[in-house]
């Protein structure tokens, strides 16, 4: 069983493994049978941050594993008057079963693990967004058939986002082969890429061309992410270079498959050229959340899984 997923690095390949299996079969079966780990629990749903995607997902996996959601924003919680994580961790524990949360500060994660004594996935922080990087693990895996091993990935554009990170030790663990493509300014975390969590390689471009030579896929996020608003004119100028269009498709494999993990900014990171071709997987990524993240949970609270 998983206890907790704050990062991918909370969970070893077997399990990564077990995960990919155990999503696969919850897509297939979707609405076929009466699988019911979470019956009985109730599951409280934190979000700090604005959510299409993860709270439809979460919402909606909860409900189909028989558990209840319980939606709250932390501007109407006692925690956004002052409380501290900790407090709130405290009794959250002894009204919930599991906690999901989507925030800002990745240490408010860490305080809720700490202190909740129930199990805390990490929805998205500005440091990580390891459901996102497992289901795009899943989703490449489905695109190849099965092996993740070998695989080449090439990321472009900003090399320091919390996607950028997940997908590091995503790929790591996963033994993908991992090319950052982006500029000094918005360089990968060095920590974050000497961790060692499997097989997987992970190498730094600053010429995209160089980032998806012979890539299988190529992976981009907008290059304004929540809270860097006023920063928007700056990385637009410096980011420029690194939008997937398709002459940057074009200098990847051949069967090139592209990867975005949504909200797209149509003609900035990505063009609609690119976004709309028969290239693109991205919604069948994002509706993969949905059967990873129904995965997670069931890893969690369901002991044969």
């Amino acid at each position: 069983m998983i206890k907790r997923l704050l990062t991918v690095a909370d969970i070893n390949r077997k399990e990564l493994d077990d995960m990919m299996s155990l999503s696969a079969k919850l897509k297939a079966e979707r609405g076929k049978n009466e699988y019911k780990p979470l019956a009985g629990k109730s599951i409280a749903m934190i979000f700090a941050k604005s959510s299409t995607r993860t709270r439809v997902s979460f919402d909606i996996g909860i409900v189909e594993l028989g558990g209840y959601p319980l939606y709250l924003e932390t501007g109407k919680m006692q925690v956004g008057r002052g409380e501290t994580i900790g407090d709130t961790a405290k009794v959250m524990g002894r009204y919930v079963h599991g906690i999901v949360i989507r925030t800002y500060d990745h240490s408010d994660v860490e305080g809720l693990a700490c202190h909740s004594g129930v199990p805390v996935i990490n929805a998205l922080t500005d440091d990580f967004h390891p459901c996102q990087a497992l289901t795009d693990l899943f989703t490449m895996r489905e695109a190849v058939g099965g092996k993740l091993d070998g695989v080449k990935l090439a990321y472009v554009g900003d090399g320091s986002c919390n996607m950028a990170n997940s997908l590091i030790l995503a790929s790591k663990l996963a033994g993908v082969e991992l090319t950052i493509g982006a500029p000094e300014q918005f360089a990968p975390n060095k920590a974050i890429m000497k961790r060692k969590l499997g097989t997987g390689t992970v190498r730094w471009e600053t010429d995209p061309y160089k980032a998806v030579a012979d890539a299988d896929f190529i992976y981009t996020d907008v290059w304004v992410s929540m809270g860097c608003e006023d920063e928007a004119e700056e990385r637009f100028n410096i980011l420029k270079p690194f939008q997937v269009n398709m002459d940057l498709v074009k200098a990847a494999a051949p069967g090139v498959k592209i990867l975005h993990c949504l909200p797209a900014h149509r003609n900035e990171e990505i063009t609609d050229e690119v976004m709309d071709s028969e290239r693109s997987i991205v919604f069948d990524q994002a509706e993969n959340r949905l059967h990873v993240q129904k995965a997670i949970l069931a890893m969690m609270f369901d002991p044969q899984a």
